[in-house]
């Protein structure tokens, strides 16, 4: 920890020594809350998001705040350890040539639909009911933005394959939804909030159990779409090479959770943060020019046994499109097989992230890096 902020309702505790102005503000928010629980946790890779910053975490006592979640419900990681130790060049082209062609990314779709034991159980709302059709085709599916595949070589003397991606268009309706349900809540009862953006439901009420029960259900979405992308992969690297799985990770970083802190049961979020309990195997990416790990949880309680969930974003996205160079952060890249083409694409160069190895190296006490990975290839959204 860097420091700590005492001068709101309850501290902030900072993983960071610089926060932009935006997203310390919307801490200090989070700390004035009647149901923050004895602290906020800010995370190293923090920067400024809809109501509650990126990289923070929040534990509530006995309501839930959809914004505190994020509207990618169930955003998260994948990484999976290959058999594989070496790959030449020429095999990567292909491997990323055949992936593009097996796993839509963007705004396409697949073109049938795909098998999920999941659809037959989705629960009975209105919100989750009316994508069930779409979802169907959005399974397996990468989604835009800064979701991403990348193969990578780690310092464990085998080839990775990491995902980033979510819940499509199920996070995003129901995400929506449900955080201006809560602002009507607040308003109908006289809530006082800091920010319109906090708007929260009590798990007491209909719409809070509601809620609950909407974003548990697109975390598994995304988990099963994780897998299915995963599924796809391992067949374009088993008949390109031969290599098959021999380990997989697939975790979330954009949710809620019911755990024990401090001798009582609250709900923490995780915006943008992974769960960091003891021993607990995680996933910290980098940009797409920079290292990612794989880590292992220390548990410490004063992050409310939590870590960064990636670099984070140094630049908003317009800005980075302004501002970088192109030809230099295609440099940054030299050696990794990419699709970093036009100034257009500049929003998610490296130059828009944080150093990933400075993040790191401000969570010390939160995690201890397991494996690092070096990028080959990067396919993005």
């Amino acid at each position: 920890m860097q420091k700590v902020i005492t001068t709101e309702r309850i501290p902030i505790k900072l993983w960071l020594d610089n926060i932009e102005e935006g997203a310390l503000k919307q801490a200090r928010n989070l700390a004035n809350l009647p149901f923050a629980y004895k602290w906020i946790a800010i995370m190293p890779d923090s920067h400024e998001g809809f109501g509650m910053p990126i990289g923070g975490v929040l534990a509530a006592q006995d309501v839930i705040v959809p914004n505190a979640v994020a509207v990618d419900i169930g955003c998260g990681m994948l990484a999976a350890r290959t058999g594989l130790q070496e790959i030449p060049a020429d095999a990567l082209r292909q491997i990323m040539s055949e992936i593009r062609q097996q796993v839509p990314v963007g705004f396409e779709h697949q073109h049938t639909d795909q098998p999920w034991e999941g659809f037959n159980h989705a629960p009975d709302l209105p919100i989750i009911q009316q994508e069930l059709v779409s979802a169907r085709r959005q399974l397996g599916t990468l989604g835009s933005g800064n979701h991403f595949i990348e193969i990578q070589k780690g310092d464990d003397g085998f080839i990775w394959i990491m995902i980033h991606s979510g819940s499509r268009n199920f996070g995003l309706k129901a995400a929506n939804y449900y955080h201006k349900t809560a602002q009507a809540l607040c308003a109908r009862k006289g809530y006082s909030l800091p920010d319109r953006d906090l708007a929260f439901l009590p798990m007491e009420t209909r719409e809070g159990e509601e809620y609950f029960a909407a974003m548990n259900y697109c975390c598994d979405f995304a988990r099963a779409n994780r897998a299915l992308m995963m599924e796809k992969i391992s067949e374009v690297f088993l008949c390109t090479t031969g290599a098959t799985i021999l380990d997989i990770v697939n975790i979330h970083h954009n949710y809620a959770a019911l755990e024990l802190h401090f001798g009582r049961e609250v709900l923490v979020h995780r915006k943008g943060a992974t769960r960091a309990s003891r021993d607990t195997v995680g996933i910290i990416p980098g940009s797409m020019g920079a290292k990612s790990y794989i880590v292992q949880g220390l548990g410490n309680a004063e992050s409310f046994e939590s870590c960064a969930h990636g670099a984070g974003r140094r630049m908003g996205r317009k800005q980075a499109i302004r501002s970088l160079n192109l030809a230099e952060e295609q440099d940054k890249m030299h050696g990794i097989l990419h699709g970093l083409r036009t100034r257009n694409e500049l929003d998610e160069a490296p130059g828009a992230y944080k150093d990933i190895d400075e993040v790191m190296g401000l969570q010390h006490d939160l995690v201890q890096i397991v494996v690092t990975l070096n990028p080959l290839g990067s396919i993005k959204g």
